[in-house]
């Protein structure tokens, strides 16, 4: 069948289809024009499609013996551990598998960071002659560079969704830089950097804000400063020794059994690990990487001003995070609900009624496990420094609210939290996602939705009222914040002021600042089991 599309025929059609009122005609191809066709030699571009492996043809669903909840550790060795759930919940022919790639040397500079970036990149590039075949037959994959090295997704049909994973390995085990390739990747990535002070102020102020909280992270600048140095020959050196130490977290889930999720952790480990030539080696104890975050001063309101990375943008931003503390299901739901009842007065009076900016968000904050609050303002209204005094009348307004609450009123409160919690997950992808997390920071907390009900249905009005005083008042002893400034052009005269007056309070140099500090422990131990 072929559409012919020109403007050279009209007035020369003779139908009309009836919803858009098109123009058209059906012609037969005549036997004269077949056999031309036949006659002419055929050009060798010209064939039909290869063959499309991944195309699933067994549909079926697996045995489930037990209704297995949450995921389980099937497996730990000195090469990688595998987390397992299959799918009890969905009923679909599908599977989700990530293999978390831990390797040290990747994050060990700026430098080792940006190769491990095109490392990905390139990867994926390579990986471009499988994609349309791959989503044609509804798989799909991605290679993301991590802290701590790179992570291979790959989700869809369960059939053939174990030729795509290897086929992913294989090209990692035999890894080339072709130089053509690397140019073009090293352009984009650069650029990519290069977009990062164009990014709106508060998305700044928010980098800022992970790069003081979470230590071993390196800043942007950093790396787009060696990227026009770094040549094929620097990837072709790294990535052998940044693989030669790893270690590989897999989590399989849904339409997979245990001993076929066994089974493609085996293969991975003998065409890393086991080969003749081996790519990789176990990582020693003590390399394995944990995720530690700034334990702020109690009773220390830091500020860190920055001008905006774009002189041209007139908006300004803030973000003023309050630290709570470590991961705990009592702690956890005073916070969440503190976030719930708040946020719309938030939202209504620091927007609606103080029109400070378009952009007017209260949220919770976790950092590898490590709870808190913030407010994201960005406004060419007000300057950082206003906006965040403008936070704390709003808190020391909201507080006349929080003793002012009814029973009845945190009891619907409560209740809206609980209903939220006890949604169901849509699909395959947004269940391994949540346990993902859980297995990332190191908390394991599977079962965190049903405990985190069982806490708030124990809360009470005056726990949330205790919470707010020890953690969020204005002036708490105990209480920990973090304002991130960002000043546009039309502030620039009130970020000179600041920034010229002495004051402890005052983050003059983010790494010397968290050299200084404490850190929280981790969660995250060897294997994500030990914890540190």
């Amino acid at each position: 069948r072929i559409f012919w599309e020109s403007k050279n025929f009209e007035g020369h059609t003779d139908r009309v289809e009836p919803w858009y009122g098109t123009a058209y005609s059906v012609e037969k191809i005549t036997s004269s024009v077949i056999q031309e066709w036949v006659h002419s030699s055929p050009d060798q571009n010209l064939h039909l499609p290869a063959q499309n492996i991944f195309i699933p043809t067994d549909l079926s669903l697996k045995p489930v013996q037990e209704k297995v909840k949450f995921p389980v550790l099937l497996s730990r060795s000195s090469y990688s551990a595998l987390w397992y759930k299959p799918d009890t919940l969905f009923s679909t022919p599908k599977a989700y598998i990530k293999i978390d790639f831990n390797c040290p040397y990747s994050g060990s500079s700026p430098e080792a960071e940006v190769l491990t970036h095109l490392f990905t990149q390139l990867l994926m590039d390579y990986l471009n002659e499988y994609a349309y075949y791959a989503q044609v037959a509804g798989l799909y994959y991605s290679v993301n560079h991590t802290d701590s090295g790179f992570q291979v997704t790959v989700l869809g049909y369960n059939h053939k969704l174990r030729i795509l994973l290897e086929t992913i390995i294989e090209k990692i085990a035999t890894f080339k830089v072709q130089t053509d390739r690397f140019s073009v990747i090293k352009e984009m990535v650069t650029k990519e950097y290069q977009n990062y002070k164009y990014q709106q102020p508060y998305q700044q102020a928010m980098y800022y804000c992970s790069l003081i909280l979470q230590d071993q992270t390196w800043p942007w600048m950093e790396q787009l400063e060696v990227l026009p140095h770094l040549q094929p020959e620097d990837l072709s050196k790294f990535v052998p020794a940044m693989l030669s130490r790893s270690f590989l977290e897999f989590y399989v889930a849904g339409n997979i059994e245990g001993n076929e999720a066994e089974q493609m952790v085996r293969h991975v480990e003998d065409v890393l690990f086991k080969c003749s030539k081996p790519l990789c080696q176990p990582l020693f104890p003590s390399q394995h990487l944990t995720n530690r975050v700034v334990k702020l001063e109690s009773g220390t309101s830091y500020f860190y001003p920055s001008e905006c990375l774009n002189p041209n943008d007139e908006n300004s931003a803030l973000v003023h995070y309050i630290q709570v503390g470590r991961d705990d299901f009592k702690l956890n739901v005073k916070l969440q609900l503190f976030a719930l009842v708040a946020k719309q007065a938030a939202f209504h009076q620091l927007r609606s009624v103080e029109q400070l900016g378009y952009i007017t968000v209260l949220m919770q904050r976790n950092d590898c496990g490590i709870r808190g609050l913030q407010f994201i303002i960005q406004s060419t209204v007000k300057g950082p420094g206003n906006i965040d005094q403008r936070v704390e009348a709003f808190l020391k307004m909201f507080e006349a609210k929080l003793l002012e609450m009814t029973a009845d009123d945190f009891k619907s409160n409560v209740n809206a939290l609980i209903d939220m919690k006890l949604e169901k997950h849509k699909n395959l992808r947004e269940e391994s996602a949540f346990f993902w997390r859980e297995i990332t920071d190191g908390t394991l907390r599977f079962d965190r939705k049903d405990l985190e009900v069982e806490a708030l249905r124990q809360l009470t009005l005056q726990e949330l009222i205790d919470f707010f005083n020890e953690y969020v008042k204005v002036g708490a002893p105990q209480k920990k914040t973090l304002s991130v400034r960002v000043y546009g052009n039309l502030h620039s005269e009130d970020y000179k002021a600041e920034t010229s007056q002495p004051n402890s309070a005052k983050i003059d140099d983010v790494f010397s600042f968290r050299k200084s500090q404490s850190l929280y422990g981790s969660f995250k131990g060897l294997s994500g089991q030990m914890k540190l």
